[in-house]
C-alpha cells in the first residue's frame, strides 16, 4: 500500500531564517518554497518540511540522516562550513566524531540550529 509512495521527512524550527540558512547554505539542500507554516526542501527527491513552530523540543535520538559514500570527506566538508560533530562517551569515535560499528557501518552525528539530531552514515 504505502510502499508504492515516496516518504516525506519533517523536523521543526523556532527560527525559520536561521534554519533556512543552515539547511540551504550549510547543508546545500535545494529550497522548494518558504511557506507560512514550513520551509520546504528537496533532499535528493525526498521532501523535507521544516515546520515553523513556537518552541522546538528536540528528541535525544536521530531525526534525519543521510547515506553518504565517503563519510570522512563529508564530515571534513561540513566541518569546514561550521558544523560541529557530536562526541559521545563510550562510542569510540574518531577525532572527527565518526563511530564504526562491528559490521563496518560508520555514523557521525551533528545538530541543526534548533538542536535536532542529524546524522551521516556510510555502509
Amino acid at each position: 500500500m504505502l510502499a508504492d509512495y515516496q516518504i516525506a521527512a519533517f523536523v521543526a524550527t523556532a527560527n525559520a531564517d536561521r534554519s533556512r540558512a543552515f539547511y540551504e547554505n550549510t547543508l546545500g539542500l535545494k529550497l522548494v518554497s518558504d511557506e507560512e507554516y514550513a520551509i520546504v526542501f528537496d533532499a535528493n527527491g525526498i521532501t523535507l518540511r521544516i515546520q515553523k513552530v513556537r518552541d522546538v523540543a528536540p528528541i535525544p535520538y536521530t531525526s534525519l540522516g543521510w547515506h553518504v559514500t565517503n563519510i570522512e570527506k563529508m564530515v571534513e566538508e561540513l566541518s569546514g562550513r561550521g558544523v560541529s560533530f557530536e562526541i559521545y562517551d563510550g562510542f569510540g569515535q574518531t577525532d572527527q566524531g565518526i563511530m564504526t560499528f562491528p559490521n563496518g557501518a560508520k555514523v557521525a552525528w551533528f545538530k541543526d540550529p534548533d538542536g535536532n539530531l542529524l546524522s551521516l552514515d556510510q555502509y
